[in-house]
């Protein structure tokens, strides 16, 4: 991952009630290809994950949020000469409190994450997917990887039950 859970969790306690590291469930992480097949995988792997967590009423938002992020780092992330069977530098990470589920996905980009202005146009083919996050989710952010592990994860919080 880069970065300890305990550093990657950091961000995630900015603005919200607490999140203890040591309060963990469950996590699950996968490495996801330099391809846009990887949003389907990454969805499967989400859906599995959630049964196993039974969270299955979850499913819908929280796999329309993965695609989102996965999308993203796969369009605006990954270098454009990437080679297509590189070393997975895209992964997806799930994990869950008793009160709070967090989907991360890690990219090899420093560059923020952008959200489109609210006034721009809707009928647009693309754009929309952190408008998307912000809405099926409980709350979103990012923040850039520490040490000498370039790039950021982008997240997003769902609250359970």
């Amino acid at each position: 991952m880069g970065t300890n859970g305990s550093t990657m969790l950091e961000p995630l306690r900015q603005g919200l009630p607490p999140l203890d590291p040591s309060a963990v469930s469950d996590t699950a992480s996968v490495a996801l290809p330099a391809r846009y097949e990887a949003v389907g995988c990454a969805r499967k792997f989400t859906r599995t994950t959630l049964g196993q967590w039974e969270l299955d009423e979850r499913f819908d938002d929280v796999a329309l949020v993965v695609s989102e992020l996965v999308t993203n780092a796969l369009r605006h992330a990954l270098p454009a000469d990437a080679p297509e069977r590189q070393d997975p530098s895209v992964r997806l990470h799930l994990m869950r409190w008793a009160s709070r589920l967090v989907c991360a996905v890690r990219d090899p980009s420093d560059e923020s994450p952008v959200a489109r202005d609210t006034d721009d146009d809707f009928s647009a083919e693309s754009g929309r997917g952190l408008f998307l996050v912000e809405s099926f989710s409980d709350g979103w952010g990012w923040h850039p990887l520490a040490g000498a592990t370039r790039g950021k994860v982008v997240w997003a919080l769902f609250r359970l039950g």
